[in-house]
């Protein structure tokens, strides 16, 4: 690892709240700068909305949340159902679960933890959650580190060991430059730097606040860090998915509490998340003797695979005796909750069915 050092931190700290304090994004979960911090709740729900997803998406969905499940006492008391219907579209399932988990702990405990450590021992906290919610909510002094952290760090330190190994080198740098007063602001004016000027490609070093201090800028090529290893391919899966209807309502089935989108409701499939061979193609389960029309096929990308999904319609054949699901009406299939992959899945068999 190659490191420049760069001024002295508190001159950092203050250079980035200064124009934190200017520049500011408005964000419905935060508080302005200098301004007393924001509920925990909101700041937690925030975050971990986050996760893997942009900040236009979320907006929507925080607002919706928050005015359904005002605070974290109403969202422990919602049913898991109606939690995994209101986050479906944002993604990474798994999230909503341990959202509800989480939430009920809290109640139960009385209020979120004021202190990092505490805040860890909490379903889905990891070290950046609980970080960010005892800095942003409690005024505690930690080390909060994103993506967006992970490129301006990298690049103010010109740091070049490749990610992810370069983490603890940058984790460590970041933990230099932390300030103990407003460590929140801090933190998120770390995030905004990232999103708006420090960006991946074509960072505006122009109107950057820490450029003098910025080694990779005093080197002429902040673009290039942070250095990232190269990706791996991901896994390409093919699986089928069938439209049964019954007069004006579809059947859904309840996914599996393990697995890829677990306990999302969805269009009966083949098991394709179970299968590791792209090049599979399963025969129509054997028990439905009825005829099939092949609607299309939709394309949807995991984290770690690429999914094409076979879509196919019910011609002639029982509808009776089904089990495990429910006949949902078709006018009302957006209030359904549907992932992402089974709501293209739907979209196509209405447009071929019409």
């Amino acid at each position: 690892m190659t490191a420049s050092a760069p001024v002295d931190p508190d001159t950092i700290a203050a250079r980035l709240l200064d124009w934190y304090d200017a520049h500011a994004r408005e964000l419905p979960w935060r508080s302005a700068p200098g301004a007393p911090p924001p509920d925990p709740y909101r700041v937690w729900l925030s975050e971990v909305m986050l996760q893997q997803t942009t900040v236009a998406a979320v907006k929507p969905y925080f607002t919706q949340f928050t005015a359904r499940w005002p605070d974290v006492t109403a969202l422990a008391a919602a049913k898991d159902d109606d939690v995994m219907a209101a986050w479906a579209g944002l993604g990474y399932y798994s999230r909503a679960r341990n959202l509800v988990k989480c939430a009920r702990e809290v109640a139960a405990l009385g209020g979120f933890p004021a202190n990092e450590a505490e805040l860890r021992k909490l379903p889905g906290l990891g070290a950046y959650t609980a970080a960010a919610v005892a800095a942003i909510a409690f005024g505690q002094r930690a080390v909060v580190v994103d993506a967006n952290v992970e490129r301006v760090v990298s690049r103010l330190f010109a740091i070049e060991k490749p990610l992810p190994g370069s983490r603890p080198t940058i984790r460590a740098a970041a933990d230099a430059i932390t300030p103990h007063t407003r460590p929140g602001d801090f933190a998120q004016a770390m995030m905004d730097l990232g999103s708006g000027i420090c960006t991946s490609r074509n960072p505006g070093c122009t109107f950057c606040p820490l450029a003098t201090d910025c080694a990779a800028y005093r080197r002429g090529d902040p673009g290039r860090l942070p250095i990232k290893a190269p990706k791996t391919a991901r896994p390409a899966r093919v699986g089928r998915a069938f439209w049964i209807c019954r007069g004006d309502a579809v059947w859904l089935v309840q996914r599996g509490g393990k697995g890829m989108l677990a306990g999302m409701r969805a269009l009966p499939d083949d098991n394709w998340t179970a299968r590791q061979d792209g090049d599979a193609q399963p025969p129509v389960p054997g028990d439905w003797q009825c005829d099939w029309q092949h609607l299309g096929a939709v394309q949807h990308v995991f984290s770690h695979a690429s999914l094409t999904l076979h879509v196919f319609a019910m011609i002639e054949g029982p509808v009776d005796g089904l089990d495990g699901g429910v006949w949902w009406p078709l006018d009302e299939i957006h209030k359904a909750g549907l992932p992402t992959l089974f709501a293209k899945a739907v979209r196509l068999a209405l447009a071929q069915t019409d």
